[in-house]
């Protein structure tokens, strides 16, 4: 698997050249907790302090109780995702991405908790040079946790199939950087869906292979959380928000009972349910993208700097073992 304190590897050699990524230039994401307590999902979005935006059952302040509940229990499992930092963006939607993700760091250790493990779903970096993946590997050298756990964007392979990502962020991972690790009793999945691609994601027979040997042994009532830059469910294929051949995938998941799929690359909040399956792409800490089908494509959007911050954030997840499902919590900047 790869966490990650300071040394890593290469792995394998096939991507998207230089000419693919202009076509996919404003593909981008962000960072999410995610707490699982008495069998709900919470979801909240912390610019109005302690306002609960929703849960999935329940009232707000029975989920409100059961999360304070879950961080007060040691054996809750809590981590953090973060995406779409885009470290040596340059541009006027954000003139200093590396100082929101900074803040964005500062955020995570400032939770009330120590996160199991941090995640950041991709475009760490914008254009995937070796001093771009040094200085976000040293950023988050800074997060108060004893594992970093990351999946590539389609900015992180730029012109060499993501070898400069892998060398940085790979070891320990199969195939293009693939793996899957096990913890609180809930099995984690990292799968790689930005190379070979056209328009849309994609992960190919030997990842999929990977996924059904991975998941042979397991329960169906092993909680399964999958991470992916790229969504795993059609969000809006036009765009390229969409991995063309994921339902191989969802196929291996249907049978679990509990399944969670956390993403980047859109910067923006979004949840979907389909049957067992809950999809939840995660907001950026560099700049927001248009909401789909209401700008011509996918561009960095230029917004006044106080609107900025919320669009930016992060996202903690928990869950107490036994429970059936994820609490998911969405925090902006701001």
């Amino acid at each position: 698997m790869t966490a990650y304190d300071a040394h890593d590897e290469p792995a394998a050699e096939h991507g998207m050249t230089r000419r693919q990524l202009m076509r996919h230039a404003g593909w981008f994401g962000g960072a999410v907790v995610l707490t699982v307590a008495g069998g709900e999902v919470i979801s909240q979005i912390a610019g109005a302090r302690g306002s609960t935006a929703a849960a999935a059952t329940g009232s707000a302040g029975t989920a409100g109780t059961a999360a304070r509940t879950a961080a007060a229990d040691s054996g809750t499992l809590r981590f953090v995702q973060v995406s779409d930092s885009h470290i040596g963006f340059q541009g006027p939607a954000n003139t200093d991405v590396a100082g929101s993700f900074t803040e964005a760091v500062n955020q995570v250790n400032s939770l009330g908790f120590r996160p199991d493990f941090v995640m950041h779903s991709g475009d760490l970096t914008h254009l995937s040079t070796a001093g771009q993946f040094d200085q976000v590997k040293q950023m988050m050298a800074k997060l108060r946790t004893d594992r970093v756990f990351t999946v590539p964007g389609e900015h992180d392979s730029i012109g060499d199939a993501g070898r400069a990502y892998r060398r940085t962020f790979g070891t320990g991972t199969l195939g293009d950087g693939w793996y899957s690790f096990d913890t609180h009793g809930v099995h984690f999945v990292a799968l790689v869906n930005t190379l070979s691609l056209e328009k849309l994601g994609h992960l190919g027979n030997d990842q999929i292979d990977f996924v059904r040997k991975d998941l042979a042994g397991l329960s169906s009532d092993t909680p399964v959380v999958v991470f992916s830059h790229i969504p795993l469910f059609a969000m809006y294929p036009k765009w390229g928000w969409s991995t063309d051949d994921a339902l191989k995938v969802i196929a291996l998941l249907r049978r679990f009972s509990s399944v969670t799929c956390l993403n980047g690359h859109v910067h923006q909040l979004f949840s979907k349910t389909e049957g067992n399956i809950t999809f939840h792409s995660a907001t950026t800490t560099a700049y927001p993208l248009p909401k789909p089908g209401r700008a011509p494509a996918p561009t960095p959007q230029v917004v006044p700097a106080r609107q900025l911050k919320a669009a930016l954030g992060i996202r903690s997840v928990g869950y107490h073992r036994g429970d059936r499902e994820l609490a998911v919590k969405d925090q902006r900047l701001a």
